[in-house]
């Protein structure tokens, strides 16, 4: 039983990855638009920088705002990241932001307040996300709380230790800190600079996007990960440890989460309680546009980044046109709503084999359910 199981992931797996075949162009746009594929998010991406650079007279299209996007919308690309192999297990992580914002103020306070060497923050501010994504997954994973639950929880109790240790001021506060300190340098520079045009901080996403498809489509992890999210009950009958494995992809989350929240805090050059407000909607909103299903088992690092571009592309494409925020949060909503809707008709409109590539696989009496894989 357990063989079998294995012998059909791995089968997907393979089949996903096998480039050494010649696969006919038809082949590859079924692939590009079926369920779940970047078609859809490439296309939409690539509608609205053509409308926006037409509506705005090319403002939108030059050098300096491009840059200013890369600049603007990394963190979020690092904590949709994390997000993304959440979701993948058929999880959800609404701490996000809240563990941005206690690890950048951690790692502020130990350095600027302190006085503690700059390395010896930043691995404070590291340590704070893992901390807390490890208690996420234990309640989760062990406790059995539901984790929109246990996740809410840590939203509002994440945000309330942040303004705990600062008072509720911003760090640093010049009253209390250390002559001369402020952030620690190394994060200003990753934050903050630029090598050539290009946004340092974005080169750091970049990193952080590399390491996540290795983890999601080269290691053993990811292949759990994806088993739990499509079927946890074959999972655990294959010898998969799921409640380790869904433990394991929170404290990815956790980490994800304290760097972005550090690359936000050098960014700004300050960190508080009330940093990146909202963002873990984003982070949701990101990943579900790109195409990662909500209920597990199926989803791409690329459609994250694709779907986080698609909001990063609408918002600043309407603060060019001069959009209220108002208007823009209900275009945002309703656009997220839309992209969500069609994604799913299209699923039903072509069924898992089709999306998949597959023919129906016979199904024998101790035979699991399928397991959906995606690069």
């Amino acid at each position: 039983m357990k063989s079998q199981l294995w012998q059909q992931l791995a089968e997907r797996m393979s089949e996903m990855k096998n480039t050494d075949r010649p696969v006919p162009m038809v082949d590859h746009l079924r692939s590009l638009f079926a369920a779940g594929g970047l078609g859809g998010p490439l296309v939409m991406l690539a509608v609205l920088v053509v409308a926006f650079s037409a509506a705005s007279g090319g403002t939108f299209v030059e050098s300096s705002n491009l840059f200013n996007i890369l600049r603007q919308f990394s963190v979020p690309l690092v904590l949709s990241l994390g997000q993304t192999l959440v979701i993948m297990t058929a999880g959800i992580d609404l701490s996000v932001a809240s563990m941005a914002a206690l690890s950048a103020c951690l790692m502020g306070v130990t350095y600027s307040q302190l006085g503690w060497p700059e390395w010896v923050a930043i691995l404070v501010g590291c340590f704070t996300g893992l901390a807390i994504g490890f208690f996420n997954g234990f309640v989760i994973s062990r406790l059995r709380v539901p984790d929109f639950v246990a996740t809410l929880g840590m939203l509002t109790a994440a945000r309330g230790a942040a303004n705990i240790i600062t008072n509720g001021f911003p760090v640093p506060n010049f009253a209390q800190a250390v002559a001369g300190r402020t952030m620690p340098p190394m994060i200003n520079t990753l934050g903050g600079g630029s090598l050539g045009p290009v946004p340092v901080i974005f080169i750091v996403a970049l990193v952080m996007v590399a390491i996540s498809w290795f983890i999601l489509n080269r290691t053993l992890l990811g292949r759990k990960l994806i088993a739990v999210g499509g079927n946890r009950e074959a999972a655990r009958v294959a010898g998969i440890n799921v409640p380790g494995t869904r433990l394991t992809v929170y404290l990815l989350s956790g980490l994800f989460s304290a760097i972005g929240g550090m690359l936000m805090a050098g960014r700004i050059e300050s960190a508080s309680g009330l940093m990146a407000p909202g963002m873990e909607l984003t982070t949701i909103a990101a990943v579900v546009v790109g195409g990662t299903a909500l209920f597990g088992g199926e989803g791409r690092i690329g459609g994250t980044v694709i779907g986080l571009f698609i909001l990063a592309t609408l918002s600043n494409g309407l603060n060019i046109l001069g959009v209220s925020s108002f208007w823009q949060d209900l275009t945002t909503g309703l656009a997220v709503i839309g992209v969500v809707a069609l994604d799913q008709a299209r699923r039903r409109f072509l069924g898992d084999n089709r999306s998949t590539g597959r023919r129906p696989t016979p199904k024998s009496k101790d035979a699991a359910t399928p397991i959906t894989a995606a690069k």
